[in-house]
């Protein structure tokens, strides 16, 4: 296997010079560099990963914070993944998963040289990570909008948005009863941030284009569904408008207002906050706000990188909702 050594003697340079090709610390002239670059393709040399981390001062590593905790929707969650390890390869960098429900791991991956910079998932309103990110010498971006962002960078869609934005349409439509069926409860009690912006987003929007709104929290088993949708149609019979925004329990919704004698969109109007694959996979296409979670992704991979290049300053990033009209709403 051919050394540093070996591609220096072919090249007719010094062992430092391949190495500030590698690295490009130092400016090395365009002959130069060819010849060292021609001598590494024909000795087929592969720097070793730990040399070109200690030569460059970084691990070409980007940490990518998901705590797998109770009510989150992991295939969901897999599309923000998928776009951060997708864009982080177009920048040459891999993707190190930290799924722990602590502050350990996120301690380690901060004081030691694990990771160059880190995207963070499942923020919540007061988030106790973010003391550690705010003191890191690696930069950080949250997919999230916590309380206090000051000094973050944060990207996410604009949820309280997305709420006002469903209150709008139903209201446009006809529709003066509506409801909005949200995340399982452990999640809103964890104030998870998109979901108290989307929550207060639809609860304050709602009055303003003159609807009687109420939010309930909804888990995704199937028999819970069931009884919630019962629930609501026992309290609020004249319910002509739903927004769901819980992609394990939208299936269910459905279902459970059929078996309730009410129809989609005849009876009830739905619209739902997911996926773009999620609303359509439906029985009925759905009426959605696009959650564009691997866009999302990529872009708190651009920023993280913007800021580890030097070249960013922390920076708020809210993608404006869009709403596609399909097949479960209907004028009222």
């Amino acid at each position: 296997m051919a050394t540093i050594e070996d591609v220096a003697k072919a090249a007719g340079v010094s062992a430092s010079t391949v190495s500030y090709v590698l690295s490009g610390k130092r400016s090395i002239s365009a002959p130069t560099r060819r010849r060292v670059e021609q001598a590494i393709a024909t000795l087929g040399y592969r720097p070793h990963a730990g040399a070109r981390a200690l030569a460059s001062a970084r691990t070409e590593v980007i940490g990518l914070t998901i705590p797998l905790r109770s009510g989150i929707d992991v295939p969901v969650i897999m599309q923000f993944a998928g776009g951060v390890v997708t864009r982080a390869r177009e920048h040459s960098h891999d993707v190190l998963l930290l799924t722990q429900d602590d502050l350990e791991g996120l301690e380690r991956a901060t004081n030691g040289s694990m990771v160059d910079a880190l995207v963070v998932m499942d923020v919540e309103a007061d988030d106790a990570r973010i003391p550690i990110l705010t003191r890191s010498r690696q930069p950080s971006v949250l997919v999230g909008l916590p309380r206090d962002a000051s000094g973050l960078s944060c990207v996410d869609l604009d949820f309280e948005a997305a709420g006002r934005l469903a209150a709008q349409h139903l209201s446009e439509l006809g529709h003066r009863q509506v409801a909005m069926l949200g995340a399982p409860p452990e999640v809103v009690d964890r104030h998870t941030s998109y979901v108290d912006r989307v929550m207060r987003g639809f609860a304050e929007g709602a009055p303003d284009h003159g609807l009687d709104a109420k939010v309930v929290s909804c888990p995704g088993a199937p028999a819970e569904v069931a009884r919630v949708v019962d629930e609501l149609l026992a309290e609020a019979p004249g319910t002509s408008g739903l927004f769901v925004h819980n992609e394990r329990a939208l299936p269910h919704v459905l279902s459970s207002l059929r078996e309730a004698g009410r129809s989609v969109p005849g009876d009830v109007s739905v619209i739902a906050l997911c996926p773009e694959d999620v609303a359509l996979a439906q029985q009925v296409p759905m009426t959605a706000i696009d959650l564009p979670a691997s866009t999302i992704g990529s872009l708190a991979v651009d920023m993280v990188m913007a800021r580890l290049d030097g070249g960013q300053h922390a920076e708020t990033r809210l993608l404006t909702p869009v709403l596609t009209t399909r097949g479960s709403t209907a004028r009222h």
